[in-house]
């Protein structure tokens, strides 16, 4: 446990450069998400831009939940320059297996690029890996077999670490299978969350294995959401906690609430 929490002081200490590209509806979340962990964010996605905005980052975060044409040029153009410079790459497959679009682009993006580590909701992420999966809009579905074992096939397959979030949060490397309950449900009541994650996810992943530096992402948001619904009232009072919540987390805090499994 004391591993997972020495990231945390690692991003602290480090303040790494993470470079997203992320949807219009959640990129000033993400951006402050970013700031509370203890990293910076950069937003840019201009293909101009990009390509030597990318050479001084520390990890690339590509987030297709508001996808067009442009957005997408740059975000191969970013992917293309981090591949280049050896830089980790975190998909977040927003919508995948809603549309077409949306499923080819991830597609696109996995097959064509090193990716560290895809990161999203159950059927998001049975939609890549090839099995029945239902998806509604951006909402998160379901997928037919065992989470687990669909995490560590597809990690395996692609090489990348995978999170397939949930009320039980998975993430796999293709061998090792470690299971996280930290959250509550009003995370899912905010817009934003699964972003921020993918975000928080690409922190810790530039200064850490990305194995490790997932599972300290995924349990440090879950346990600041405990402690934001503490005091929140509802949604709109729950979310500038839960910001506070990441910004305060300790390392004793996170040792003391993180409930992960490894699984065999």
């Amino acid at each position: 446990m004391q591993k997972y929490a020495h990231i945390l002081d690692l991003v602290r200490e480090r303040n790494p450069l993470v470079h997203q590209i992320t949807n219009y509806v959640t990129v000033n979340d993400c951006a402050n998400m970013t700031i509370c962990f203890g990293a910076s964010p950069v937003m840019s996605h201009a293909p101009e831009d990009v390509v030597d905005m990318i050479k001084i980052a520390s990890v690339l975060v590509l987030n297709i939940g508001t996808l067009d044409e442009k957005q997408i040029e740059g975000m191969l153009a970013a992917a293309n320059g981090a591949k280049k410079c050896g830089i980790p790459i975190v998909l977040d497959p927003v919508g995948a297996g809603a549309t077409p679009y949306r499923t080819q682009t991830a597609e696109r993006f996995m097959n064509e690029f090193p990716i560290s580590v895809v990161k999203g909701n159950a059927g998001e992420i049975g939609t890549l890996a090839g099995v029945s999966a239902t998806v509604r809009g951006v909402d998160s579905g379901n997928i037919s077999g065992d989470p687990k074992e669909i995490a560590r096939s597809f990690a395996k397959e692609y090489g990348c670490t995978v999170v397939m979030s949930g009320a039980e949060d998975i993430v796999s490397d293709g061998k090792r299978v470690v299971g996280i309950v930290n959250g509550v449900p009003m995370m899912g009541k905010i817009s934003g969350t699964g972003c921020m994650a993918s975000a928080i996810c690409g922190a810790c992943i530039a200064v850490s294995a990305p194995m490790d530096g997932c599972i300290t992402a995924m349990t440090a948001l879950g346990i600041a959401g405990e402690e934001a619904a503490k005091t929140a009232k509802g949604p709109g009072s729950f979310k500038p906690a839960f910001f506070d919540a990441v910004a305060s987390l300790t390392n004793e805090q996170f040792m003391k609430s993180a409930r992960i499994s490894e699984y065999q």
